[in-house]
This record gives C-alpha cells, sequence and structure tokens, in this order.
C-alpha cells in the first residue's frame, strides 16, 4: 500500500517555480474560508431560511415558479457582499498575472475567483458572474443581477423573459467540463483546494492531470496515494500565506 506523500509550504513553493502550466481545481473550502457559510451546515441559508436545494435548484422546480430560486439568490448575494476574496483567491489570480496559472477550474458558484481578479475561471458548476434571459439571449452582468433582485420578485428582461444566472442547477449538464479536462491534462501540475472530490464530474478531473497533484484541504480528501501526489491536511489560508511568503509574493 503506498502512503500518502505530505507537502509542507516550503516544498509547494518550490513544486509551483519549476512548473509552467499550473492549474487549480478548487471547492467550498476555498469560499468557507473567506467566512461564507456552508449552506448545509448548521448555519447555513438552507437551514436557517429553510430553503430545500432539491426544490430550489431543480430546473423543472425553476421553469414552474422561479421566486423560491430568487428568495434564496437575494440571501446569497447579501451574504456574498459582505465577504471578500481570501489569500488563496487572491494568490491564484497573481500567479494567472504572471503567466504560470493557466486555468481554475471551480467547483463554486459565488464569483470571488473573478472578483479576486483571476481571467481564466471555468465554473463546472455555473456561477453568479453573469445571468441570461432565458427568451432572447441577452447577457446581464452581476452587478445588474444584484439590483433586478431586489427591485423584483423574478428578474425580467426587457422582452418580458425570466433573468436567470449562469447556475447549473439539478437536471442540468455541467458547464465547460471538455475545456476543464483539456486543462487539466495538459498541466504540469493540478493543485486541489478545499473539495473533498467527493461531487462528480469534477471529482474524476485529478485522475486526468498531466503532471504533479497537490491536494489542500482540512480533512479527509477522496483521492488515493501515488506517484506525483501530494497531501496537505491544512487551513488554505494559512498555508497559502506561507506559499505566497516562500514564493516571493
Amino acid at each position: 500500500m503506498i502512503e500518502k506523500q505530505t507537502l509542507d509550504a516550503k516544498a509547494c513553493a518550490d513544486l509551483i517555480r519549476r512548473s509552467e502550466r499550473v492549474v487549480a481545481l478548487t471547492g467550498a473550502g476555498i469560499s468557507t474560508a473567506a467566512g461564507i457559510p456552508d449552506f448545509r451546515g448548521p448555519k447555513g441559508l438552507y437551514v436557517t431560511r429553510q430553503y430545500d436545494p432539491d426544490t430550489v435548484f431543480d430546473i423543472s422546480a425553476f421553469n414552474r415558479d422561479p421566486e423560491p430560486f430568487f428568495d434564496f439568490t437575494r440571501d446569497f448575494l447579501g451574504v456574498i457582499d459582505t465577504f471578500e476574496p481570501t489569500v488563496t483567491h487572491q494568490f491564484l489570480a497573481q500567479l494567472e498575472a504572471e503567466g504560470r496559472l493557466v486555468a481554475v477550474v471551480t467547483q463554486n458558484i459565488d464569483s470571488l475567483h473573478q472578483r479576486a481578479g483571476s481571467q481564466r475561471v471555468i465554473s463546472v458548476h455555473g456561477d453568479y458572474w453573469a445571468s441570461h434571459c432565458l427568451d432572447c439571449g441577452r447577457e446581464y452582468d452581476l452587478d445588474s443581477m444584484e439590483k433586478m433582485v431586489r427591485a423584483a420578485a423574478v428578474p425580467r428582461c426587457a422582452c418580458d423573459g425570466v433573468i436567470k444566472p449562469d447556475v447549473v442547477f439539478y437536471g442540468e449538464a455541467v458547464r465547460d467540463l471538455d475545456a476543464a479536462s483539456s486543462a487539466v491534462v495538459a498541466s504540469d501540475l493540478l493543485l486541489v483546494l478545499g473539495s473533498t472530490l467527493v461531487v462528480y464530474p469534477a471529482a474524476s478531473l485529478p485522475e486526468q492531470a498531466g503532471g504533479d497533484v497537490v491536494v489542500v484541504n482540512c480533512g479527509e480528501v477522496a483521492l488515493s496515494a501515488g506517484p506525483g501526489r501530494y497531501f496537505a491536511d491544512a487551513d488554505l489560508d494559512e498555508y497559502f500565506g506561507e506559499v505566497a511568503q516562500y514564493f516571493g509574493n
């Protein structure tokens, strides 16, 4: 049985420095570090406002009555507005600005990567960064959606069509999985950050990695040990705060 190889912050910084095509795969842990509550936790929005995710995020239910989703969205965007991208979000944006990180693949819908300055973000579960009219296809940015959600129970386009954020619902296919897979295959280093790797199909991406894989998460991760796989059971911001220091950012 192969033992898991652990990786400290200095060794991680050295690995990043030797890499030219870094890809990051991020999960809920990178955003809970920002203070955003776990939706299903004891203080999560699903519990405190009694939202049923199987209804709120079901595309058939949305098509019948979109108002419950926008009730959730009103609360969700209110939470997001009070939090800023984390040290880890900012570190990834800096790696991209330096030309070292080629893509962020995220399972999150909160758009914190974009707010941190990341340009190449592949949101496989969608996000709130853009919204589209379901009738005419007109695009709306996040600021416009926030204003419309506060002004009306259900945001509508000038053509009277319902405007839906680009969030993937139950019953819809994940977005840009081919692009995510291609980025991971071509990478020489994959950083898996704040994901337990139990939600598919995103959880299958580390198996496709073209180079080394570094997994940083608090708690267990559903990825077996193997050559070129390194693990750190750590707080993301503490860990990447150290990585950034060693890296010289």
